[in-house]
């Protein structure tokens, strides 16, 4: 039995994720997935990536990596192990990439002067996953915050994109929520 973009060989449930990045290019070097590993889902945040499951979808086996989202909310994903790099699905960053993170957030984003531009602007941003445009986001709907009043749906996008941005920086410090949030606001200020 063949599994498309999988090669020939079908791996089953429990066997370790790295042997099947190795069989899936698709992948790419750079993002493979273990169980154990805590990634991010765009538009989800940090998720811990479980086992690789295969399901049997319209005759075709096709192979997902199982995902359970670590912020309040929970629920688990089910993602094609094919299609994780076109998700954006990518593992944390590094402690070390936290600083950076956070002066990106200090030298501030000009925000369009129209609120469609921004919007447009900002969805781009935001379905990249990165967390530098994440934080793209946070600098420049909290400074035009301070000169005018965003729309219900720019301060929802403000919301959310804090959100991911602090749950990031919480799972890779090992810190609560709250001094993450602190951490976000010192470099907003």
């Amino acid at each position: 039995m063949s599994a498309r973009g999988l090669g020939k060989r079908v791996v089953p449930d429990g066997e370790p994720t790295a042997a099947l990045a190795r069989m899936s290019p698709s992948l790419g070097s750079h993002a493979i997935l273990s169980a154990g590993d805590k990634a991010i889902y765009p538009g989800q945040g940090p998720c811990r990536i479980g086992r690789v499951t295969k399901r049997v979808i319209d005759g075709r086996v096709i192979m997902f990596y199982h995902l359970t989202v670590l912020d309040d909310n929970g629920g688990d994903l089910f993602v094609p192990v094919e299609k994780a790099k076109a998700i954006g699905i990518r593992l944390l960053l590094k402690e070390s990439e936290i600083p950076g993170l956070l002066a990106h957030l200090r030298k501030g984003a000009k925000a369009a002067d129209n609120w469609k531009q921004r919007a447009t602007d900002n969805k781009k941003l935001f379905t990249s996953g990165s967390p530098f445009d994440l934080a793209e986001i946070v600098a420049s709907l909290t400074e035009l915050s301070k000169t005018r009043s965003l729309t219900l749906g720019e301060s929802g996008t403000l919301g959310r994109a804090r959100r991911l941005l602090i749950c990031e920086i919480s799972e890779v410090m090992g810190a609560t929520k709250t001094a993450a949030a602190e951490q976000v606001d010192l470099a907003l200020s």
